[in-house]
């Protein structure tokens, strides 16, 4: 994969997921699924606004659906209040924690959980893994943090969630005209799926993404997968099809069998090379030569792997910074949610999962 293509793979992401919408928080669960205990509206049905109208009939000619259906659907969208304030991002400044959001994830109860979750679903996890070549416990780990396996999915009617963002994105965030446009076509792909499955529980995120693994409805089209046969695909009841999913995904984005996702690093880097080795942040840049040259020192497993690696920072609030070199298998862990952070989280507690496993 040359340049141009992990940019263009990079573009692809942004616009596949929510996961670069608001950066990084402290838990990636609140980003994605926003479980809301209350799942009744908070606010007045869209009704007949000409807005409403307007976006309708553009939905329905751009995904071939019948104009007065998808008129009727989000006029029967409600406002939800909440919503364009959770999809603003954090204030500037403010210091991330790797150690506290790692210890969000990795724990034992939900080591526990994956644990089960593997013991039931090996088959299904040994065969995603030969037929897409992505190893068990980055599934496992995906689902793990996304949903802890099932048990968060998320209880904001995805109607609701994506005609308020489509038609109320809050105006003062900073890309307000692109991150619109993001759901006003999620909402397109949502209502293809509302029209082909009309009596399904559509629940999930604040910012529309569904089932076992969160996928927004444009990944749902492009990626997931009938993993258990029923001829259907429904990430909302079937694991089995998220396992599948899940690993389609990562083949899509360029997934290396075999390939580490990073290596642990010692570093003695000046300034200036340091201000250089972060300035791709998590897009992998340099060769394993350039590494060493500017004083990373890697494993010797690393010499398998000559690159291209990225210098992947993980701040440690008022601890020192952690770093790692991650490869383009650690880019494409990054596709699902666009944090370093999260990836580590991912890795870690499919890693951790793994340990724990005995036939």
């Amino acid at each position: 994969m040359n340049y141009s293509d992990r940019c263009l793979g990079r573009l692809a992401a942004s616009l596949a997921l929510i996961a670069g919408l608001i950066g990084w928080v402290p838990d990636a669960h609140a980003s994605k699924s926003g479980t809301r205990r209350d799942s009744a509206p908070s606010g007045p049905a869209y009704g007949q606004r000409s807005d409403v109208r307007e976006l309708a009939d553009h939905l329905a000619t751009q995904h071939s659906l019948p104009k007065a259906w998808v008129r009727q659907q989000l006029a029967q969208a409600h406002y939800i209040q909440s919503i364009p304030r959770l999809v603003l991002p954090p204030a500037p400044g403010q210091r991330k924690n790797w150690a506290a959001y790692r210890d969000r994830f990795i724990e034992p109860k939900r080591i526990e959980a994956g644990l089960a979750f593997w013991r039931e679903h090996r088959q299904a996890l040994s065969r995603a893994e030969a037929q897409y070549g992505v190893p068990a416990d980055i599934i496992v780990g995906i689902i793990g943090v996304e949903t802890y396996y099932g048990r968060h999915l998320g209880n904001y009617r995805i109607l609701d969630a994506l005609t308020t963002l489509s038609l109320d994105f809050p105006a003062d965030h900073p890309r307000a005209s692109e991150r619109r446009d993001f759901f006003r076509a999620e909402l397109g792909h949502f209502l293809v799926q509302l029209k082909r499955y009309p009596k399904r529980s559509w629940r999930g995120s604040y910012a529309g993404a569904m089932g076992w693994p969160q996928f927004m409805p444009s990944s749902w089209a492009r990626f997931a997968v009938d993993f258990d046969g029923d001829g259907q695909i429904d990430l909302m009841n079937s694991p089995v099809d998220a396992i599948g999913s899940v690993a389609s995904y990562f083949k899509a984005f360029g997934w290396k069998t075999g390939l580490p996702t990073h290596h642990a690093i010692q570093l003695q880097v000046s300034e200036q090379d340091m201000d250089i080795l972060l300035a791709p942040d998590i897009l992998p840049s340099f060769s394993l030569e350039t590494l060493q040259a500017k004083g990373v020192q890697l494993p010797e497993s690393a010499q398998q792997h000559p690159g291209p690696y990225a210098l992947v920072e993980l701040q440690n609030g008022d601890a020192p910074n952690s770093y790692v070199a991650g490869t383009d298998n650690f880019y494409v862990v990054t596709r699902y949610n666009w944090s370093s952070y999260y990836a580590m989280a991912v890795i870690g507690l499919g890693q951790a999962v793994k340990g724990r496993v005995t036939w």
